[in-house]
């Protein structure tokens, strides 16, 4: 990335999703959309505390948002820093192809280049 706030943002994007269990939580948002930590902590091993704490990095990271309805505050997924860090991805797997195809090319060169040279070897008497 170019510009540091957007390093930035990709950087926590990443560090949330290092975590096992705030990917699963994040793989359950999506599925159902809206869910409360304790719905949440009823499908996973954990406590709702913790998944509290892990919805809070979640939501530090810009990839869900949190919204209080009466007493229960619901969660859900937010998709743009999913989005921002796809595309930041997408650009680094278009260098590494743009390179790649470099050093093929420069491989393939020197192999047909090393061809022609034994070829003229073997024909001069």
């Amino acid at each position: 990335m170019t510009d540091e706030g957007g390093a930035e943002a990709v950087d926590g994007v990443l560090a949330a999703l290092a975590d096992p269990t705030r990917r699963q939580l994040l793989d359950l948002l999506a599925a159902q959309g809206e869910a409360t930590a304790t719905t949440l902590a009823a499908r996973l091993p954990v406590s709702r505390q913790a998944v509290v704490k892990h919805l809070a990095v979640l939501d530090a990271a810009g990839l869900v948002s949190g919204s209080r309805v009466g007493r229960e505050m619901r969660y859900t997924v937010r998709p743009a820093a999913l989005d921002a860090t796809s595309r930041w991805m997408a650009a680094l797997a278009s260098d590494w192809d743009r390179r790649l195809a470099s050093i093929k090319r420069i491989a393939e060169t020197a192999e047909r280049e090393e061809r022609e040279q034994q070829e003229d070897r073997t024909s001069d008497p």
